[in-house]
């Protein structure tokens, strides 16, 4: 589904004329819908870390404190993952997030040691030791851009065309386009919003896959032995 036809399938459903047209138009009802998806789009997105929007980036490390732009490296960055940056040069972690008060203690302390730590700070990326310069560093986050542009490739913070694509459910966007467009309207919402709700949280108990949490027997029995295959053998 495009953004159009989210528009065009919540317009339906609550009885108002479909437009042909939305991200071009002059009617004020079908910008207003534009901009209580893009409203729901950029809540949806920070309800949970969404497979679709994880992303991986990298840099190489500069021999000074300031790295460089957090938004350089990571295009879009809503946030980063915690404990996932590392230095695959010297197979090491880079540890962090420091706060304001550790990162002044770690400068006035002086301490050089050979882990470093980081910092966001002015939207830029700070190491503490500075590392050596040509280090190779990965990490994971969670990007703001929803919406994803028709050539396949350009990633958005906001539908801004009627053929834009969202990286979310597009039934649970239309639900929240209908119970966000009644919030607004002054009229009752709540049966809505709760179906709107219940699709959120089963997307979030399924989205990426899941592991098995067993408080009991490991759910594979597989343990350092010889395995027989079944059969029969010759004695």
């Amino acid at each position: 589904m495009s953004m159009l036809t989210m528009v065009q399938s919540a317009c339906v459903r609550l009885g108002l004329p479909s437009p042909n047209a939305v991200a071009t138009s002059t009617d004020t009802q079908y910008l207003q819908l534009l901009a209580l998806l893009n409203e729901e789009g950029s809540e949806l997105s920070a309800r949970t870390e969404w497979q679709a929007l994880m992303r991986e980036a990298t840099f190489t490390t500069l021999a000074a404190e300031l790295q460089s732009a957090i938004d350089t490296i990571a295009p879009g960055l809503n946030y980063i993952v915690n404990d996932t940056i590392w230095n695959r040069t010297l197979r090491r972690p880079v540890f962090g997030p420091l706060g304001a008060q550790r990162w002044q203690q770690q400068k006035a302390m002086q301490l050089n040691g050979p882990w470093n730590q980081y910092r966001i700070k002015q939207n830029g990326i700070y190491f503490y030791p500075a590392p050596a310069s040509g280090q190779s560093c990965y990490f994971e986050y969670v990007s703001k851009y929803f919406a994803l542009a028709v050539d396949g490739t350009t990633y958005k913070a906001a539908f801004t065309a009627d053929d834009d694509t969202s990286m979310h459910n597009e039934d649970i966007l239309t639900l929240g386009l209908i119970w966000r467009w009644k919030a607004n309207k002054g009229l009752d919402f709540s049966v809505d919003y709760q179906k709107y709700e219940n699709r959120v949280l089963d997307a979030i108990g399924r989205d990426g896959a899941k592991p098995i949490l067993n408080m009991g027997e490991a759910k594979y029995d597989i343990i350092p032995a010889i395995v027989v295959p079944a059969g029969s053998w010759s004695l």
